[in-house]
């Protein structure tokens, strides 16, 4: 389909003479997604209709407890302060965003009263402001009422730079006006397609402005609320442990009607994937595990069990492995890894390429991940319209060796390269699950048969992913020359899955190493494309830009995608729980429930 045609298709659907569903299923007919073809409708700014979400309760409460199982445990929540995506989900027990993302990519309301679209005046024709209308009478937990200066703080406390926050992103080159009680404008710099982005989902999460405003800046890990939430969710704040559990009760006043429907809510956190995954599809001892990253063949044996099923999810996550941009081994202004050093050895682009020869991603999903992690070679893969066909890549160890010999990295006597005084030889860290563990003994062989010696370290998971300022073994300070996770995908837009590269984003100590870019891997011309997407309104030309964008750190091999991971979650038989892969895993936790009876 043409840009004329896809033009006339968006302009039938503003006028009426084309249904929503109809323009979606001719575009899914022409090779996109539906989540994609819902995208470009929002982007034209034409209103989502909201989903209806298929729920029996008919009052609020009597399901008893929901029993969560995450075992990465969260370790904070404040959600502006969330590093890793347990601490996120944490966060949205209690916290709530004015929109959410559903499976479709479908933007639907939380705490807003509609979705802004052309229509009901909520966009501007020029893309440079977005009106939000906030539902009345919702209250925070505490029972103060939750109005648009709660918005507007939040934009000013994520603004500020002494509050460090992890979300500043979005809301970094808006502005935020008061219009009325309950409605306020965000508005852009310059035109801007993905307008749904601050104050929405993952990064939207609203905290009270009466409790955290003397806490703004350089005082803001002192907040006692960034332990003790009081929000506006379905549950309202009953204990943390931080790393371990989780536990709130039903909010008696919550803004919709008949929800929730369980009594309490527990996140325990800890352990492994494996041990969670039994702890559902074999024991039924809890009712929902998040992340099973599993080896498929130990999931299916499980499902077997009668007691729960794996239930996969679309999106857009990538377990990929970095090679470090900076130096991690040397201090240059008084800290490792900054963004201002270049790796001693990684500097080199034959070595990059070899470490990228030798990764056998083929391997990695036949005999690891199966239907859980497809071998790719970009980083950007979902939705599919934003998907490259640029990159290539290959499991080759004779190349990688004649690249190697080539550039002059000679072997010794001990069978390591070295050159000019230096060796081939690397510390390789991820978090301790065993498809990671097992995905680095793959590397680690191939390495070893090019003259390559890496060193293998596994952190604890609650630690590799926390936001802890005094720990070497975050991910966020990436103190290691590789290492090895996941990237989630929050929402059906990739602008703001693609600032991980972006120069401004560099992980640092003067962001608490709270910045995106946490490769370091710094490139003029990404910095430009992705400025140029964001105000990019024609979608035909913003798609082959976020290509653009893929492309540049992939095959400068400082990034080595291994496999895409579709969400897998373990859901005991009899529980509904609605997931996307656009957004949180509890993104629609008010609409959880349970079967009184076998389904």
């Amino acid at each position: 389909m043409n840009e004329r045609d896809l033009r006339a298709l968006i302009e039938d659907v503003r006028e009426g003479r084309l249904a929503r569903r109809g323009f979606i299923q001719r575009l899914v007919w022409c090779g996109l997604t539906a989540p994609m073809a819902a995208q470009l409708l929002m982007h034209a700014g034409i209103a989502n209709a909201q989903p209806t979400l298929p729920y029996k309760p008919t009052k609020r409460g009597g399901g008893g407890a929901l029993k969560l199982l995450w075992w990465q445990g969260a370790t904070l929540l404040n959600p502006h302060f969330a590093v890793g995506t347990k601490d996120q989900e944490g966060c949205r027990i209690f916290y709530e965003p004015l929109g959410a993302w559903d499976p479709d990519g479908n933007l639907i309301p939380v705490l807003a009263a509609e979705v802004p679209s052309r229509e009901n005046g909520g966009l501007s024709a020029d893309g440079k402001s977005v009106t939000w209308k906030l539902k009345r009478n919702v209250q925070w937990h505490d029972g103060q009422p939750f109005t648009a200066d709660d918005c507007i703080f939040n934009w000013q406390y994520v603004t500020d730079p002494g509050t460090a926050a992890v979300t500043v992103g979005p809301y970094r080159d808006v502005t935020v006006e008061k219009i009325d009680s309950h409605s306020f404008r965000v508005i852009f710099q310059k035109p801007t397609p993905f307008w749904a982005d601050p104050f929405v989902a993952t990064v939207g999460m609203m905290i009270p402005k009466h409790l955290f405003a003397p806490f703004i800046g350089a005082k803001s890990r002192e907040a006692p609320n960034n332990l003790k939430p009081v929000g506006t969710g379905p549950y309202r704040f009953v204990d943390f442990k931080p790393g371990d559990m989780v536990r709130g009760e039903l909010n008696p006043n919550y803004h919709m009607p008949n929800r929730p429907y369980f009594d309490s809510i527990e996140m325990k956190g800890g352990g492994d994937a494996s041990s969670a995954a039994r702890a559902v599809l074999q024991t039924a001892e809890y009712d929902y595990a998040w992340n099973l990253q599993v080896e498929d063949e130990v999931l299916k044996r499980m499902e077997a069990a009668g007691k729960g099923k794996a239930v996969i999810t679309p999106g857009g996550n990538i377990e990929f492995i970095q090679l470090n941009w900076a130096d991690p081994n040397t201090e240059v202004e008084g800290e490792r890894a900054n963004p201002k050093s270049r790796h001693p050895i990684f500097a080199e682009a034959a070595v990059r390429q070899a470490m990228a020869l030798l990764v056998d991603r083929n391997g990695v999903q036949e005999f690891i991940y199966g239907r859980t992690g497809v071998a790719t070679g970009n980083f950007l893969n979902n939705p599919s319209r934003f998907r490259s066909p640029n990159t290539k890549w290959e499991f080759n160890v004779d190349k990688a060796n004649a690249l190697l010999e080539g550039a002059g990295w000679k072997k010794g006597a001990d069978g390591i390269r070295e050159k000019g005084g230096k060796k081939l030889k690397f510390l390789y860290q991820t978090s301790i699950n065993a498809p990671r563990q097992k995905t680095q003994q793959v590397v680690k062989q191939a390495a070893q048969k090019a003259g390559i010696d890496l060193e293998l370290k596994s952190v604890t998971a609650s630690v590799f992913f926390s936001s802890d300022v005094a720990n070497p073994d975050t991910y966020g300070k990436f103190w290691a020359d590789i290492q090895m996770y996941t990237t989630t995908m929050t929402q059906p837009d990739p602008e703001r899955f693609m600032d991980q590269y972006a120069s401004w984003e560099a992980s640092s100590k003067a962001n608490k190493w709270q910045g995106r870019n946490i490769t370091r891997w710094q490139n003029a011309e990404y910095d430009k494309v992705y400025k140029d997407a964001q105000a990019e309104l024609d979608p035909v030309k913003r798609a082959a830009m976020f290509i653009r964008l893929n492309d540049l750190p992939c095959n400068d091999n400082h990034v080595i995608p291994v496999v895409y991971r579709p969400r897998v979650s373990g859901v005991v038989h009899r529980l509904t729980a609605y997931l996307s892969g656009w957004d949180n895993d509890l993104w629609a936790l008010p609409h959880w429930y349970r079967e009184t009876s076998p389904a």
